[in-house]
């Protein structure tokens, strides 16, 4: 397991250009990436770029501000599909959270869901704008509406991602639904952090490596998911020499 599984690289800047998505999907497919996010006016261009490889697309929808009609979410889910989009980020709907109009929170997310089926949901809560009361509710409804990811930011807003909501976005679901880190991460480091927190997913703009260094990260959940799943295989290697061969790629 490597950092790059982690990452969903992005570009989602209204002034992308073709071209500047053909790098994107050049960049991704290089470093292995486990997916591009882009606009869902590429997801057609980006399906083309793509076959072959096993990167997948990911597009958003209601985005950046989620205040648009839930039929037109649904709509727009459901093209994106059509064109070639393997998962889905939807912006949660703020004013019906801050109204307390919960049913509506639930509805608007539910019926995207509905839509897509087993396409993979990733909620975008936005949490700049929240306390740490509405980031937890808001997290329930995800649940409640089957969501598979709660995704912390747009990165059009105040800020991104902060290692505090990602904790307490973990501590509700905990196992239920997923964790994409999304907004101000752009290197190494800060990437292991969060994944340490509990991402299971990092959005970001920058193509993040593993150091060339040797450097350990035997105390991370990648370094462990990793160990897990070779001892897990039929493989006759040692738990030593695991570390000394992943080692060599840190």
């Amino acid at each position: 397991m490597e950092i790059s599984n982690y990452i969903e690289y992005t570009l989602l800047e209204p002034t992308a250009s073709e071209r500047d998505i053909m790098n994107l999907c050049d960049e991704a497919k290089s470093n292995d990436f486990y997916s591009i996010c882009i606009n869902s006016c590429y997801v057609p261009l980006a399906k083309q770029l793509l076959v072959g490889s096993e990167v997948k697309i990911c597009t958003v929808i209601g985005f950046p501000l989620g205040a648009m009609s839930t039929q037109a979410k649904v709509f727009e889910a459901e093209k994106a599909i059509e064109d070639g989009a393997d998962e889905i980020d939807m912006v949660i709907n703020l004013g019906y959270l801050k109204s307390r109009n919960y049913v509506s929170v639930l509805k608007d997310i539910s019926d995207v869901k509905l839509a897509i089926r087993k396409i993979p949901l990733k909620v975008i809560l936005e949490i700049s704008e929240l306390n740490k009361n509405e980031i937890i509710k808001a997290s329930e409804i995800c649940l409640d509406a089957k969501a598979d990811f709660i995704k912390t930011s747009t990165g059009f807003s105040k800020s991104g991602a902060t290692l505090t909501a990602v904790k307490i976005i973990k501590k509700t679901v905990r196992n239920k639904a997923k964790i994409k880190a999304s907004g101000g991460i752009g290197d190494f480091d800060t990437a292991i952090k969060y994944i340490d927190a509990g991402a299971d997913r990092i959005g970001t703009s920058t193509a993040i490596k593993p150091k060339n260094n040797r450097r350990q990260i035997r105390n991370t959940k990648i370094y462990k998911d990793y160990i897990k799943t070779v001892l897990n295989s039929d493989t006759q290697q040692t738990t030593k020499n695991i570390k000394e061969t992943y080692s060599k790629d840190i």
